[in-house]
């Protein structure tokens, strides 16, 4: 007898697709398709380097495979890099950009293609991204937000076309994101103009003792942060404004609450699930 039952695995699918492909198409259809064919052969190349696969090219989209998540977010990145990196050597009026989402998920398996909610989710996520950016899902988050020297913005539950709402994430680099609509060409937003921050900033002079302090603020919690700040502000106004000390009072009730606040915060797991 043959076996019918249908096979499925978990397995992180990556899609990436063309943003504004058919504009482009209609604006250059040979240039259009030149650069296509180019960003496939280094899209392959970086998935197979992370020990992916090349699922499908449907149109202009790209489906991938991975058996690690960490490796998709990686490989995720570096095509973006590298797409950047080749539109800077040779500037194009319409330079192509391509958005990708990264979902993790449970996938049914025929032959050598993948199908069902999992990669449906990865197309969805995609949507969601920016050109030149990449979203992911809550499931691709769990596994790498510890593991990756890359910035996350929860974007919430957004509405997906035919997908129950899920919680998604957009990757950051630098510690910046681009805003809602902004185009990843203006301010830095892409992400290898992100990942070139860091580099940059090591040519710069030693920092100021102000830029020291700056900096140590930055790795505190945002709380702690601020309080601090406002608390140091009240000081500076009682030496300069006065003879009589009276910046204790507030600073200590600032200094107070935040304490409160983080307390309250770091309740155990099985208090929280309790009020729930």
């Amino acid at each position: 007898m043959t076996d019918d039952k249908v096979k499925r695995r978990l397995t992180t699918v990556l899609c990436a697709d063309v943003y504004g492909y058919s504009r482009l198409m209609e604006a250059d259809e040979t240039g259009t398709l030149e650069a296509l064919r180019r960003y496939r052969t280094a899209i392959a190349r970086l998935v197979e380097r992370h020990d992916g696969r090349i699922v499908n090219t449907w149109g202009d989209a790209v489906i991938a495979e991975f058996a690690s998540v960490v490796e998709a977010v990686q490989c995720a990145v570096e095509i973006q890099q590298e797409i950047s990196g080749q539109d800077s050597d040779a500037p194009q009026a319409n330079p192509m950009r391509f958005r990708i989402g990264i979902n993790l998920g449970d996938v049914m398996v025929d032959g050598s293609d993948i199908y069902g909610d999992g990669v449906n989710i990865a197309s969805r996520l995609q949507e969601l991204a920016e050109p030149g950016g990449v979203v992911i899902s809550s499931s691709v988050y769990d596994q790498v937000h510890n593991k990756l020297s890359v910035g996350f913005d929860c974007l919430g539950q957004r509405p997906m076309k035919n997908i129950a709402p899920l919680t998604s994430y957009r990757l950051t680099l630098g510690g910046q994101a681009a805003g809602p609509g902004r185009s990843p060409i203006e301010g830095s937003t892409t992400l290898s103009e992100r990942a070139r921050a860091p580099r940059l900033d090591d040519r710069r002079e030693p920092s100021s003792a102000m830029n020291v302090v700056s900096d140590w603020l930055a790795k505190l919690p945002r709380p702690v942060a601020a309080a601090l700040t406002v608390s140091a502000f009240l000081i500076m106004i009682n030496l300069f404004t006065g003879h009589k000390i009276w910046f204790h009072w507030p600073v200590a009730a600032i200094l107070f609450s935040v304490v409160l606040r983080m307390a309250l915060g770091h309740r155990p797991e099985s208090d929280s699930r309790t009020e729930r």
